[in-house]
This record gives structure tokens, C-alpha cells and sequence, in this order.
């Protein structure tokens, strides 16, 4: 339901069915539907409506990137000559695999970013060749992460 400053107000229905999808995507409606003690009709109906109103978008399987080889995260913030590089660099960051998340942020940096390459070597080489030598990025500041303490999506 909409409330008066247009945000979605949730019901305790709408919670319940979120927390147990956003604990396991894949569990069966179903399943969902019994604990809840309503119909898995009635929780397809609250699901579309949570997909309309753009509260939720779709689910995604987790890949545990170190059983993969990549074991360094970085967060690079990026230095730009002039704000009208911003979209030009937006668009050449995309292109780098290794770059998981662009965030235009206040402060000294004009971007910051996420990356998640294989060892401090490659990380090394996607900054020297690939993200210094975007037209506009006048320099870098990169910051190593030992260790993810937390990682959580919001509460409901």
C-alpha cells in the first residue's frame, strides 16, 4: 500500500513473506505458504504487487568469488580533472570486468568503487592499465579490504 509521501508501506504479511526469500530465494512458495498460514495464491498476488511497486526486483544466486580464485576486494577512489569527465568515465568503468559497484559520492573522490580481482598483482594491473588510463581520471586512492565484517541487506 502506498502511504501519503508515496513510499510502500509493508504489512506484516508482505514482512514475513520477505524475510523467508531473502533468507533462501529458491525456498518453494509453497513452503512459504504454511509456516505463513496462507495460500501460495495469495503470496504470487503479494509478490507481483511487491515486484510493481519496485520494493523488490527479481532474485540473484551469491557466487563465493574466493572458490574462484578472486581474493582481493579493493575500493578505489577516483579523482576526475573536471565534473564533465564524470559520465565519459562512468561509462569506461563499466567495461572493466573486475569493477563491481560505481558510486558518485560527496567528499574529495568525484567516484568511488568496488573491485574484486584475483591477488594484489592483478589489482595492481587493472589500476595501471585499465582504470588510470580513462580519459579524466587524474589519479587514485585505493583501499584494501582485510576481511568483510558485515554483509546484510536492510531489515524488514
Amino acid at each position: 500500500m502506498k502511504t501519503g509521501n508515496n513510499l510502500f508501506e509493508l504489512d506484516g504479511i508482505d514482512k514475513k513473506i520477505l524475510r523467508h526469500l531473502m533468507e533462501d530465494a529458491r525456498k518453494p512458495i509453497l513452503e512459504i505458504a504454511r509456516k505463513i498460514g496462507i495460500s501460495g495464491a495469495a503470496i504470487h498476488q503479494r509478490l507481483r504487487k511487491l515486484e510493481a511497486s519496485k520494493v523488490i526486483s527479481g532474485s540473484k544466486f551469491i557466487i563465493n568469488p574466493k572458490v574462484l580464485g578472486y581474493t582481493t576486494m579493493a575500493y578505489i577512489g577516483i579523482y576526475l580533472d573536471r565534473a564533465m569527465s564524470n559520465p565519459r568515465a562512468v561509462k569506461e568503468l563499466e567495461k572493466i570486468p573486475e569493477v563491481l559497484e560505481c558510486h558518485y559520492t560527496t567528499g574529495n573522490w568525484s567516484i568511488l568503487i568496488k573491485v574484486l580481482c584475483k591477488d594484489n598483482e592483478h589489482l595492481m594491473q587493472v589500476l595501471n592499465k585499465s582504470i588510470q588510463q580513462i580519459d579524466g581520471v587524474s589519479r587514485t586512492e585505493t583501499f584494501i579490504s582485510l576481511n568483510q565484517q558485515i554483509d546484510r541487506q536492510i531489515q524488514i
